[in-house]
């Protein structure tokens, strides 16, 4: 019912920058909080940070003050700054109809279908 796709995720250097986008089709009007999340093969899915209806954000304290999330009518963002080689992962987007986040994973019906970043 919403459809989530990423992009953005490239190969950096450790204290580079990226831009991930996240762009919803389908039904968007039932979409309240969305989220970044990440994951390394073998490891469960972290959560990063979430951006509700209203446009509070939170963010996981590995992350604070370097990644940023916002949105406008064309999609999510997350802008990573100052990345380090153990934010290497599959980067995925997830929205819930719930227009609070309380970022547990299971809260999220609709991913995307993860972009890679890795950083060397």
């Amino acid at each position: 019912h919403v459809q989530l796709v990423e992009s953005g995720g490239e190969s950096v250097q450790a204290g580079g920058s990226l831009r991930l986008s996240c762009v919803a089709s389908g039904a968007t009007q039932d979409i309240g909080c969305m989220g970044w999340f990440r994951q390394v093969p073998g490891l469960e899915r972290e959560g990063i940070g979430s951006i509700d209806s209203t446009g509070d954000t939170g963010y996981v304290d590995s992350v604070k003050g370097r990644f940023t999330i916002s949105k406008d009518n064309a999609g999510l963002y997350l802008q990573m700054n100052s990345l380090k080689p153990e934010d290497t992962a599959m980067y995925y987007c997830a929205a819930t109809s719930a227009p609070r986040c309380t970022m547990a994973a299971d809260s999220f019906r609709n991913w995307g279908q993860g972009t890679q970043v890795t950083v060397s």
